[in-house]
């Protein structure tokens, strides 16, 4: 009487050659094969880089070739007021996001006017205020990003986003009332 063969791999229990016989699954409990996502190896992670980032100044973490190539085509797409490649016109939110992901980026804000001077103030109305609540709201975007779509320091205290003491870049008090209180 001949015995069926059986066949042994690495990752699957015993097999016997010719059996109808479906292998066992693989046991789902216990200790996971990669354990880069357990909770003391994120934990560990997350420590490493705060005490690395303290120990070298904390100025944020050198920018790796994807985050510089991203950075130049934020830029790019301003500077030419399309987005991706040419395929579309950017849109004023599209302006809103990349401006404020290059800040984000640690970029000046003055290579960013460089890139895509800001266009002349538009018209407050009620319901560009009212809009520009809701979108404040909605993506809580710092004050100096809306200038990249024509909204003033007027526009922004409006709406809300900035206080009556707060000051923009150059978008602040007026020159009349530094000059009074000089005299």
């Amino acid at each position: 009487m001949l015995l069926p063969r059986i066949v042994k791999t690495k990752s699957s229990p015993a097999v016997t050659a010719g059996s109808t016989k479906a292998p066992r699954p693989a046991k789902r409990g216990g200790d996971a094969q990669n354990r880069r996502g357990s909770p003391d190896a994120v934990e560990k992670r997350r420590a490493a880089r705060r005490f690395n980032e303290l120990l070298l100044g904390g100025g944020g973490r050198a920018s790796d070739g994807r985050t510089e190539r991203r950075r130049r085509r934020l830029l790019t797409e301003l500077a030419e007021g399309v987005a991706r490649r040419g395929k579309r016109a950017l849109k004023p939110i599209d302006v809103l996001s990349r401006v404020e992901e290059l800040l984000e980026l640690g970029e000046p804000l003055a290579s960013i006017r460089k890139a895509y001077p800001p266009p002349p103030p538009v018209e407050v109305t009620a319901e560009l205020v009212e809009g520009l609540r809701h979108l404040h709201r909605a993506y809580g975007f710092s004050a100096d990003v809306y200038r990249f779509v024509g909204l003033d320091a007027h526009a922004l205290r409006k709406a809300g986003v900035l206080r009556g003491g707060e000051r923009e870049d150059q978008g602040g008090a007026p020159a009349e009332t530094a000059r009074r209180g000089a005299a």
